[in-house]
């Protein structure tokens, strides 16, 4: 008997399908091995069952995925939660933005959560909403402890499948619990090095209501981004798209070229911060400074 199902976990080979609420554990055929494919947490497959009262399949086909992330490595999501914590750990910029990156080559819609507000009593909560949000992007200010922010995240999230993505100790699995019946485990922070305990060890797919699922994944320290051309990492910018075009020159870095559209906006539709780290990433990926 075949089903059509999506998977909602996998590790080490072995896969969990959902089928209409059941879950089959399923392994995957060799023809994926041959062609260098792998299955993904998010992927709609169809699944030959096995053994019905064991819930056993093997996965036989992918279908065509809509989206993917490679960090996390999920497929067919409508939009990425990328959650940094205020403080606690403290928020790492460029790794923020490196994700946002990420996301933006995916084409995948972004939405910024900063967790922990509760236990912060700085200025940058509304500083860092302000400057994300003046360039286009969503963002949520919570703390999963109070619940404070959960009611405008769960409108943000409903009827859609996203991914919760950041680094260890944010509290990607404390927001879960949050907007979920489930009880996930959540980690301490290290006192000696202030990060997250790896509480999510693999990329899971959650039903937290109707037609409304979310991914937990494991956190990250560290995004790589030199797969990208020049061009591609302006254009991920997306306060620059506007102005990309209008330079004198057509393969512009917007570094030191005469004319440049992009540096012309530094400091009004393009923030000095932002800007210094375009071009940070851009002489770290070796494309010149």
């Amino acid at each position: 008997m075949r089903l059509q199902g999506r998977i909602i976990k996998g590790v080490g080979g072995s896969y969990e399908v959902s089928v209409n609420g059941v879950v089959y554990t399923c392994s995957a055929k060799g023809i994926f091995r041959n062609r260098g494919e792998t299955p993904l947490v998010g992927d709609c497959v169809e699944v030959d069952i096995l053994d019905e009262r064991d819930r056993i399949g093997n996965i036989v086909s992918i279908s065509k995925r809509e989206s993917i992330m490679k960090r996390p490595r999920v497929a067919n999501v409508d939009q990425a939660l990328v959650v940094f914590s205020v403080t606690h750990p403290a928020i790492n910029i460029d790794l923020l933005d490196r994700f946002l990156i990420v996301a933006e080559n995916a084409g995948v819609d972004v939405v910024i959560v900063l967790n922990k507000a509760d236990i912060c009593d700085s200025a940058e909560p509304a500083r860092l909403r302000e400057m994300y949000e003046g360039i286009g992007y969503k963002v949520i200010v919570m703390s999963a402890y109070t619940q404070d922010g959960t009611e405008e995240l769960r409108e943000q999230i409903n009827g859609k499948v996203s991914v919760l993505a950041g680094p260890s100790g944010v509290g990607k699995s404390s927001i879960v619990n949050c907007i979920s019946d489930r009880d996930m485990e959540t980690g301490e922070l290290s006192r000696k090095i202030a990060r997250g305990k790896h509480t999510t060890r693999h990329a899971e797919l959650i039903q937290v209501g109707e037609n409304t699922f979310v991914v937990d994944s494991p956190g990250f320290t560290s995004l790589e981004i030199d797969v990208l051309s020049s061009e591609e990492l302006a254009y991920c910018f997306r306060e620059f798209r506007p102005f990309i075009g209008e330079c004198r020159f057509n393969n512009c870095k917007h570094l030191h070229e005469p004319d440049c559209a992009v540096k012309a906006q530094v400091g009004k539709a393009v923030t000095g911060e932002r800007y210094e780290r375009y071009k940070g990433l851009l002489g770290g990926a070796g494309y010149g400074s």
